[in-house]
């Protein structure tokens, strides 16, 4: 009889243990283990990228330092390719991806995202002696445009000729030498080029309202830890920890 006790004693004991690691909540673990697991490309400047001497840096390498360090633990990153970066929460490669991720009704059916931690805007980047006032200006008018991007397309319905090109750099460069007249392009890429030419004569001539918003995309279900980095971009709002890394590398707020 003692024995038989013995044995359900021990077998409510087990069950006890792995409820109670079973109830852990990922905010708990990772507060245990002193380190946030974050996805990320490492190949997206002025995001995520390699600087000359080979270290990880960027604006959303320092963002996520910033929440790690505020949740009291340290930021290790894992580097991926895009295509496979957000299956990685799936195969818990890592706890977060932080690496401008836009909000999308079809990503928040799979995923939670915390509040949104910065903004971006089409916007229609002209010389600075350009008459193009308006996206409506634009027609007739040649536009530089990846033809695949939602800014090509968005130049088309407004009437301009498209001349294809390959990325921004190339658009702007094309704008500059008079081969275009115009690029409608991503507000935050804009504030990168002026961060590093400033001297660049090229205005924004207009902003589209609506605007794109990225957040820290994790898996659903760990709301401890989704409040928790909430508050980390909260605290680091007031504190003007975001500021300062908003201003380093864009020379601007990009939170609104």
């Amino acid at each position: 009889m003692k024995f038989t006790k013995s044995v359900v004693v021990m077998a409510v004991l087990q069950l006890a243990l792995a409820t109670g690691a079973y109830a852990q909540s990922s905010l708990e673990t990772i507060k245990s283990a002193g380190v946030i697991k974050i996805g990320t490309e490492g190949t997206y400047a002025p995001f995520t990228f390699h600087d000359a001497s080979g270290k990880l840096v960027g604006f959303d390498v320092e963002i996520g330092e910033a929440i790690a360090s505020k949740l009291g633990v340290k930021a290790e990153f894992v580097e991926g390719k895009w295509d496979g970066l957000i299956a990685g929460i799936d195969a818990k490669r890592y706890d977060l991806v932080i690496n401008q991720v836009s909000i999308t009704p079809e990503r928040q059916a799979k995923y939670d995202f915390s509040a949104p931690y910065i903004t971006s805007k089409a916007v229609l980047l002209v010389k600075n002696d350009s008459t193009i006032d308006s996206f409506a200006a634009l027609k007739d008018k040649k536009a530089a445009q990846s033809l695949s991007s939602n800014f090509g397309k968005l130049a088309q319905s407004a009437g301009a000729e498209l001349v294809p090109t390959e990325g921004f750099n190339q658009s702007v460069e094309l704008v500059l030498s008079g081969r275009a007249d115009a690029t409608i392009n991503d507000s935050i890429s804009f504030l990168d080029f002026k961060k590093h030419k400033p001297d660049a004569p090229l205005k924004i001539a207009a902003s589209q309202e609506n605007a794109d918003h990225a957040g820290v995309l994790l898996a659903k279900g760990q709301p401890e830890l989704l409040d928790a980095i909430n508050k980390a971009l909260a605290t680091a709002q007031t504190d003007g920890t975001y500021l300062q890394i908003s201003q380093k590398y864009f020379g601007a707020d990009v939170s609104k």
